[in-house]
């Protein structure tokens, strides 16, 4: 796998395509590794002519981490924003956005789509917002505006991702709670075959177990507040895709965002929850590419 260093730290990376393709930059979310992009929506893009790159963000998989760095818990983080404080916080979210950018200066991309799910929709959006000249165009899937006025995640889909994770030592205790945490937050309208989901979170946990970044994550998003006054700065051509069954960021995270962004389409996709379900590959893959075409 390759790796190389970006705005300062070690950035792990994958490649794929034919170099003198446009290139779609695929930046994932909180807690989440790059294999969580599936191999074959990057290989359905391929395909229909772009080349492709996934990452792992600071502090997951196998790039950099900030290790003994503390967050504040998240009780004070909620009473800080509730207040209108900033919260001291490891890292922001505009520094995940100079990641992106500094691993398109280490492969000499000069531009790119950038595409984004969840935490990594928050990312592409201070990509779009920060480094406009560096954007083709801005796909922003399953995520929001920081809005606080908008509907909270259900509480079961919040309890699921914020539970601590079993000891690394107890492997089927993580792959059972591994794979409880996609059901939860996945849509009802595309169910995993178990054996596959099963399969995916074992890979997962082998290639990296490290549940000390997901808190930083979380500080630097909730760090970040309410983008909508940046999001109206975007120029580059959007999209907005959302699942309708999403019960981690609400379909009404989705709408805020195209209607902070000026000129953003929205799509939405029925019986999709929050993750990207092989069975939509196709959708998902045209969506994207038509978008990046007509940029």
């Amino acid at each position: 796998m390759p790796q190389t260093e970006a705005n300062g730290i070690q950035i792990e990376y994958e490649d794929y395509g034919d170099r003198d393709d446009p290139t779609i930059l695929l930046i994932m979310g909180l807690g989440a590794q790059l294999t969580l992009w599936p191999i074959e929506l990057v290989e359905a893009l391929v395909a229909r002519g772009f080349r492709v790159i996934r990452y792992d963000n600071r502090d997951i998989g196998l790039s950099h981490k900030f290790e003994g760095v503390k967050a504040p818990g998240m009780l004070k983080l909620v009473l800080l924003s509730r207040f209108g404080i900033k919260p001291r916080v490891p890292y922001t979210l505009s520094d995940m956005a100079a990641d992106a950018v500094g691993l398109l200066d280490a492969l000499g991309i000069e531009r790119a789509h950038i595409v984004g799910g969840s935490m990594g929709g928050m990312i592409a959006q201070l990509v779009a917002v920060e480094y406009p000249e560096r954007v083709l165009s801005l796909t922003s899937i399953m995520s929001t505006t920081g809005n606080p006025k908008l509907p909270p995640a259900q509480k079961e889909a919040f309890a699921v991702l914020t539970k601590r994770p079993p000891p690394a030592t107890d492997e089927e205790a993580l792959v059972a709670h591994g794979m409880n945490v996609a059901r939860t937050i996945g849509g009802p309208g595309y169910p995993a075959d178990e054996g596959e989901l099963r399969e995916r979170v074992l890979a997962g946990i082998h290639r990296s177990f490290y549940p000390a970044g997901p808190p930083r994550q979380i500080a630097a998003i909730v760090a970040d507040g309410d983008r909508r006054a940046r999001l109206a700065r975007i120029t580059a051509p959007t999209l907005v895709i959302h699942g309708e069954d999403d019960p981690l960021v609400r379909l009404e995270g989705g709408k805020d965002t195209a209607a902070a962004i000026p000129g953003a389409r929205l799509e939405t996709i029925p019986g999709m929850g929050h993750n990207l379900p092989t069975q939509l590959t196709d959708t998902l893959a045209d969506l994207i590419a038509d978008h990046a075409k007509a940029a």
